[in-house]
């Protein structure tokens, strides 16, 4: 199955707050903040929501195909990504500007705070679908993740012209995006993700109920955090899927895309719902117990326990043949 994944391709600086974001904060002057946080540490890491996507299928041993727009400060973090399983001759490169930045402080309470440059993002808009599908013999699958909002809404459309599947996943973009922008990014889709917050702003935004989204999607993935993941389909029952336990959080930067990266691949295996978000949630748990998205490493046999331990030996036995991590 080729999946294509659109979005931003980032560095990430990611810096540590040793007290609690709520308690700097006065109620009656929410309206005028100014703050400033003495952080502990400081860490440069790759990052992007595209990027990390593909890095989380490629550490499964899935290949996909990166879709975006960097400066030419990206030959570095190109070679870790190709390492890694990931194909990215349809990333395009800026003669003008830099590599997105993604500049995000985390309270100890795993809130944060975060700023994001869009750089050589904002050319994503002018990257066509069709070359990208000719070059590789055609597309299964796009995911349209957090990218410049005209890009996103420019891929959608081109999806359904040509007919290719895709995964609404607007996420961050949410919040500048106005209702007619984010009903095109959803009607239609295969897929439509988002988190527990991010699901009621859609519904504003786009002035549809759940069930009117339901009825213009074919599967609603909601995460919940600590609660696990929700799956709607119209006419079904929904599914809950608990989390993988994690028993230290380290960094909650890329989790989500962590769940994207093997929600995916599982449907690549063409696993059903409820394998594809248990994978999710296996490789999110690594995720957060690593200081930034792509410094996990994964182990064939040490995730397999680790499905084996959250969710039976039913749900590892039939992940285990499909599943061909890189590292030992």
């Amino acid at each position: 199955m080729r999946i294509a994944v659109t979005g931003s391709i980032a560095t990430d600086h990611l810096m540590t707050f040793p007290g609690r974001f709520a308690d700097q904060l006065i109620p009656d002057q929410l309206d005028r903040v100014s703050l400033s946080f003495l952080v502990d540490e400081l860490e440069i890491r790759r990052g992007g929501i595209a990027a990390n996507i593909c890095f989380g299928m490629g550490s499964l041993g899935q290949e996909s195909i990166l879709v975006g727009s960097v400066g030419d400060d990206f030959a570095d973090y190109r070679s870790w990504l190709e390492r890694h399983g990931v194909d990215t001759d349809s990333v395009h490169v800026s003669e003008l500007h830099h590599t997105a930045r993604f500049l995000c402080t985390t309270d100890q309470d795993q809130n944060q705070i975060a700023t994001f440059y869009a750089g050589a993002m904002s050319e994503a808009r002018s990257i066509e679908l069709g070359p990208v599908a000719d070059r590789v013999g055609g597309l299964d699958l796009v995911v349209i993740s957090p990218n410049d909002p005209e890009a996103m809404v420019r891929h959608t459309e081109e999806c359904r012209e040509r007919g290719i599947p895709f995964v609404a996943d607007p996420s961050q973009q949410l919040a500048r995006m106005e209702g007619p922008e984010v009903r095109k990014l959803i009607d239609g889709a295969a897929y439509l993700f988002t988190n527990e917050y991010e699901k009621a702003l859609c519904e504003e935004k786009t002035g549809w109920s759940s069930q009117e989204i339901l009825d213009r999607v074919d599967v609603r993935v909601t995460t919940l955090g600590a609660k696990g993941v929700a799956i709607d389909r119209k006419g079904e029952e929904g599914l809950h899927v608990p989390v993988t336990p994690v028993p230290s959080v380290v960094d909650p930067t890329g989790v989500g895309d962590a769940f994207r990266a093997g929600f995916l691949t599982a449907i690549a295996w063409e696993l059903p719902l409820e394998r594809a978000a248990q994978v999710g949630n296996a490789i999110a748990a690594h995720v957060l117990e690593a200081a930034g998205p792509q410094e996990y490493r994964l182990g064939t046999q040490a995730f397999i326990d680790r499905l084996t331990q959250a969710y039976g030996q039913e749900a590892a036995d039939e992940v285990a043949p499909h599943l061909s991590c890189p590292t030992p």
